[in-house]
C-alpha cells in the first residue's frame, strides 16, 4: 500500500509517497517539520477537514498544520481549554450538569444546570482545580460510538442536556472527547493534550437560557479566555479591564445620559438631558451631511397594516422579531424598518428616469422584539432610531450610488477617528427573490467595492431576506469591532410595490432600491461613542461644553454675564453658582468630562476675563470672553 502525502505550509508544498498509514503528527514529521515547531501546531487540515493530531492518515491526501497562534489554532485551544474547566466543574461540583461550552470570539464558555448560579468568587477555585487538570497533562482521546450508544452513556451519568442533543442528532455515529476521567460529546478537533494550555483566565459568570429560548431552563454561563501564551493573555485582561471602566452603561449613569427603569420596560431608554442634547447634536449632524448629498428629508408612520408586512415578505421572515396590534379589527404591525413608507412616497407620483435617483432620508423610530436575555444597555434595545434612507434609481445608476454610500461611509467614520473593514453578506436560506435578481445585487455591490479598490471579507448566507448587503464594521479605540453601517441592494422589493419608472424609450421600467445606514441604530452608535472615547466627547459632540465656576458669590453676577454670552454664541454650557469649594467644583467637572471650566475670580472680574482650565486637568491663562467662545465655535465648526 502505497500513500501520497502532499504538505501545504502557506505557499510551501512538499510530497512524499509512504508505504504505511501514520498519524497527522508523525507525518508532519516525516515531511521535514521539526519538533519544536510540531510543538506549536495543534491540529491538522486533512484534505481542508480539521483532525487531531493523532488522526490517522490512510489515503492520498493534503496536509495543512494548523498553529496555536492561528485564528483556527486560537478556537481549538480555547474550545479545549472550555473541556477542561467544564471537568474541573463536575470534579468541585459533581451535581452540575453540563450543556455546551463552544469557543466563541475572544474566549469561550461553557454552560451548567446547577442547584444555584455560579457566581465570581467561584472562578479561583475552578481556576485552581484547571492548573491541576493541566499539570496531570491528560490526553485528549476521541473515540466514535453509535448515537444510541451514546445516548445510553449520557443518560446513565444523568447529562439530560447531552441526551437532548443526541436525540436531535440524524447521523448514525457521533464523536465522545475524553480526558482523564471527562468525556464530552464534541466534533473536535482538540489539541493533542491539557498540557499544551499554557495561559487561560475565567473572566465572569452570566445566566443563560437553554438555547437561548426564555421559555427553557437558566443555566449558569462561565466565561473564559485562553492564549498560546502569558504575554497575549495579560495583554487581553488589560483590555477587559480598560472595558469595564469604559462600560457605556456606567458612564451613560455617570454622566446623566440614560437609563433603564424596570417599570418602564426591558430595553426601552429613558433620555436625560444630557443624552438627549447629545442625540439632538448627532441627528442634526447626520441631517447636514444628508442634505449636503442631495437626500432628502421624509418620515413614515410607525403603525402600518399587517397586510403590507406580507406583501413586503416581512411577515413570512421577520415577524418573530416585530409587534402587531388590533385597531378597530385590522391588524397592524409596528414597523421594525421604514422601508414600505419610503416606497409609496416614491409610488405617490408617476416617475421618470430623468427623477432618478431618489434618494429619501428618515431618522426612523423602529421597534423589534429582542430576547430579554439579549438586551444590553443602549447596545442592545427593543425601541431605536435609525438614519435610514432608501435609493431609488435606475439598475445602471446601481453602482455609482453604491459607490457614493460607501464614499459617504468613509468620510463620516473619519470625522469620529474610526477605522473600518467590509464584509460582504449573501444569500440566507430564508430569503426572497429571483437566482438572477439576487446575482445582479451582489455583482452591483462587489463590483462598486472593486472600482473603490476596497478589500472585504465574505460572509456566506448572512444577507437579509431580500438582499445582499455589505457591512461595515468599525474598529474602537480598544481594538473591538462593531457592526454599524449597512449598504443592501434590492430588487425584490419594487418589484412585489410595483415600482416603476418611464424610461427613455417611454416605456414602464423596474427600478433597483439600496437599503442603508451610516451610524445604523442612534441608540447603538452612541453607546458605542460612549466606550470609543472613555465618555470624554470630542468638544462638538459634548453634551455640555463648559462650565462656568464661581469662586464666592460676589462673583455670581459677572459668572451669569459670561454664561449668557456663552449661550448667545450658541455654546452648550451651565453655570455652577453653588456655595461649594472651587476645587470640588473643578472634581466634579471633570468627573463628568466637561471639556472647558471657566473659573472666575476676583482678578477675572477686574480684567473682565476668564481663567480657562482643560477637564485633562490643564490651565490656560487668562483669556477674553471673546477669545473662549472663538476657540469653542472653532472646534464644534472643525469638528474637534
Amino acid at each position: 500500500m502505497s500513500l501520497l502525502i502532499k504538505l501545504i505550509k502557506g505557499k510551501e508544498e512538499k510530497e512524499k509517497e509512504f508505504n504505511t498509514p501514520l498519524s497527522a503528527k508523525d507525518t508532519l514529521r516525516e515531511l521535514g517539520i521539526k519538533d519544536k515547531d510540531i510543538k506549536k501546531v495543534v491540529a491538522v487540515k486533512v484534505n481542508g477537514i480539521p483532525r487531531d493530531l493523532s488522526f490517522q492518515i490512510e489515503e492520498n491526501s493534503e496536509i495543512e498544520p494548523i498553529y496555536i497562534d492561528s485564528e483556527e489554532g486560537l478556537e481549538i485551544l480555547r474550545h479545549s481549554t472550555a473541556h477542561v474547566m467544564a471537568q474541573a466543574v463536575k470534579r468541585l461540583f459533581p451535581e452540575a450538569k453540563v450543556a455546551i461550552g463552544p469557543a466563541i470570539k475572544d474566549g469561550f464558555y461553557y454552560d451548567f444546570d446547577y442547584e444555584r448560579p455560579f457566581r465570581e468568587e467561584d472562578l479561583p477555585k475552578i481556576e485552581e482545580e484547571m492548573h491541576k487538570i493541566i499539570q496531570e497533562d491528560y490526553p485528549f482521546i476521541r473515540k466514535e460510538i453509535s448515537r444510541e450508544e451514546a445516548i445510553r452513556f449520557f443518560e446513565s451519568k444523568g447529562e439530560i442536556y447531552k441526551v437532548e442533543l443526541l436525540k436531535e442528532i440524524s447521523d448514525e455515529k457521533v464523536s465522545l472527547y475524553t480526558q482523564g476521567e471527562f468525556t464530552d460529546l464534541c466534533r473536535g478537533p482538540h489539541i493533542p493534550s491539557t498540557g499544551m494550555i499554557k495561559a487561560f483566565a475565567l473572566t465572569h459568570t452570566a445566566g443563560a437560557y437553554w438555547r437561548g429560548d426564555e421559555r427553557n431552563p437558566m443555566l449558569s454561563r462561565i466565561y473564559g479566555t485562553a492564549f498560546p501564551d502569558k504575554k497575549s493573555l495579560q495583554e487581553h485582561l488589560k483590555r477587559i479591564e480598560e472595558a469595564k471602566k469604559r462600560n457605556h452603561v456606567i458612564l451613560g449613569q455617570k454622566l446623566e445620559l440614560f437609563s433603564v427603569h424596570e417599570e418602564i420596560g426591558a430595553g426601552l431608554i429613558v433620555w436625560h438631558p444630557n443624552g438627549a442634547m447629545l442625540r439632538y447634536i448627532l441627528e442634526s449632524f447626520e441631517i447636514e451631511e444628508h442634505l449636503k448629498r442631495g437626500y432628502e428629508l421624509v418620515k413614515g408612520p410607525e403603525l402600518l397594516k399587517t397586510e403590507l408586512w406580507k406583501r413586503s415578505g416581512h411577515f413570512d421572515n421577520y415577524r418573530e422579531n416585530m409587534y402587531f396590534t388590533v385597531i378597530d379589527e385590522q391588524s397592524y404591525g409596528i414597523k421594525p424598518m421604514n422601508c414600505l413608507a419610503h416606497m409609496f412616497i416614491y409610488a405617490s407620483k408617476i416617475r421618470s428616469y430623468r427623477d432618478l435617483p431618489q434618494r429619501y432620508f428618515e431618522l426612523g423610530t423602529v421597534h423589534r422584539h429582542e430576547k430579554s436575555g439579549v438586551l444590553h444597555g443602549l447596545l442592545r434595545v427593543r425601541e431605536f432610531t435609525q438614519d435610514d434612507a432608501h435609493i431609488i434609481c435606475t439598475p445602471e445608476q446601481l453602482e455609482g450610488e453604491i459607490k457614493g454610500v460607501l464614499n459617504f461611509v468613509k468620510d463620516v467614520m473619519a470625522i469620529f477617528g474610526f477605522e473600518y473593514e467590509l464584509e460582504l453578506s449573501t444569500r440566507p436560506e430564508k430569503s426572497i427573490g429571483s437566482d438572477e435578481d439576487w446575482e445582479r445585487a451582489t455583482n452591483a455591490l462587489v463590483s462598486a467595492m472593486e472600482e473603490l479598490g476596497l478589500s472585504y471579507d465574505i460572509n456566506e448566507g448572512e444577507g437579509a431576506f431580500y438582499g445582499p448587503k455589505i457591512d461595515v464594521k468599525l474598529e474602537d479605540a480598544l481594538g473591538r469591532k462593531w457592526q454599524c453601517a449597512t449598504v443592501q441592494c434590492d430588487f425584490t422589493l419594487p418589484e412585489r410595490f410595483d415600482l416603476y419608472y418611464i424610461g427613455k424609450d417611454g416605456e414602464k421600467h423596474r427600478p433597483a432600491m439600496i437599503h442603508r445606514v451610516i451610524l445604523g441604530a442612534i441608540e447603538r452608535f452612541i453607546g458605542i461613542l460612549i466606550e470609543h472615547y472613555n465618555g470624554a466627547f470630542p468638544v462638538w459632540l459634548s453634551p455640555v461644553q463648559a462650565v462656568v465656576m464661581s469662586i464666592t458669590d460676589r462673583h455670581i453676577p459677572y459668572g451669569q454675564q459670561v454664561l449668557e454670552a456663552l449661550r448667545q454664541n450658541k455654546i452648550r454650557a451651565k453655570g455652577d453658582f453653588r456655595n461649594e469649594k472651587l476645587g470640588y467644583k473643578v472634581r466634579e467637572a471633570q468627573t463628568k468630562k466637561i471639556p472647558y471650566m471657566l473659573i472666575i475670580g476676583d482678578k477675572e472680574v477686574e480684567e473682565n476675563k476668564v481663567t480657562v482650565r482643560l477637564r485633562g486637568g490643564e490651565n490656560i491663562p487668562l483669556m477674553s470672553v471673546f477669545d473662549i467662545i472663538e476657540r469653542i465655535k472653532k472646534e464644534t465648526k472643525e469638528r474637534r
